[in-house]
């Protein structure tokens, strides 16, 4: 068995967590990649690891049997876009805060990785958001297992984003700016300005504005074999595009095109690993402090 390990390069409490992984894995005899920068980043902290810098990653051109994440979410989204369309599992493991898919802690190692060991695991295929441009910048990985974030560049006036759907307009948002979100992301940006919360396995996306200057103006869930076609005008003549948290500014002459990317994300859960069990553990739901 090949792993391949991808990691947070910013955070110390990593450098215990990928000593004690790193050890159960030359443990049990399976074959280590790690990524290039968090390799680095593990030799400068003095931490002893034994594979060999001919064994690190430093583009997309890699194979593994499974991905692990060592980090927060916003690592996995990282190792996401590494793994691309390669149709790798990806396992998190957390070394982070919140983590809805980094939800493996350390003290759970041992017994994730004899679950992968025996293939006693499940596979959730997360759908993958895909953004249409003439922006040739954005061409080798305009993907994103979260969300698409539409926004106003900087403390200028609110912008209006003219969204289509099937040929016809939807709505012409005047708002700071306009959150579409997979499932996925419905307990990410999504979730923090009002959105839904979404299981997984919806075959739904979600738009939620980012400050709406209408009040009656929701989050809303459609289709996600729907393609919105989207337009923006802006004062500052220019707006921000941001794909799970990779962002770049745009002229407001760019037209979008969002749409249901052909692969999806493999997300490995540990058997006993659910969503509403997740949801109970990250959000406290059920928790009732009356009757402690």
């Amino acid at each position: 068995m090949k792993i391949a390990l991808f990691g947070n390069t910013f955070r110390q409490e990593a450098i215990d967590t990928a000593t004690h992984l790193l050890t159960t894995l030359q443990k049990k005899n399976i074959e280590v990649l790690i990524e290039a920068s968090f390799f680095d980043f593990l030799k400068n902290a003095g931490c002893d690891i034994t594979v060999s810098p001919e064994n690190t990653i430093n583009d997309g051109d890699f194979s593994a049997d499974i991905a692990l994440s060592l980090g927060g979410d916003g690592t996995f989204l990282n190792t996401a876009k590494h793994v691309g369309s390669k149709g790798i599992p990806i396992l998190g493991i957390n070394a982070g805060r919140l983590g809805f898919l980094s939800d493996v802690a350390d003290n759970e190692i041992e017994a994730a990785l004899d679950e992968i060991v025996n293939h006693q695991y499940q596979i959730e295929e997360r759908s993958v958001l895909q953004l249409i441009t003439d922006n040739s910048d954005w061409q080798e990985y305009a993907f994103a297992l979260n969300e698409i974030a539409l926004l106003k560049q900087d403390t200028s006036s609110m912008m209006t984003i003219h969204v289509s759907v099937k040929g016809e307009l939807l709505n012409s948002y005047r708002a700071d700016g306009l959150i579409i979100s997979t499932p996925t992301g419905s307990t990410a940006y999504s979730m923090s300005v009002g959105g839904p919360i979404v299981v997984p396995q919806s075959n739904t996306f979600i738009l939620a504005p980012v400050a709406s200057h209408t009040l009656s103006i929701r989050p809303l869930i459609i289709p996600d074999n729907w393609e919105l076609e989207i337009s923006i005008s802006s004062r500052s003549k220019s707006f921000l595009v941001a794909l799970d948290g990779r962002s770049d500014v745009f002229p407001q002459s760019t037209n979008l095109k969002i749409r249901k990317a052909e692969h999806t994300v493999k997300v490995l859960k540990r058997a006993n690993h659910t969503f509403f069990n997740t949801l109970k553990s990250k959000l406290m739901w059920g928790a009732d402090k009356r009757m402690e």
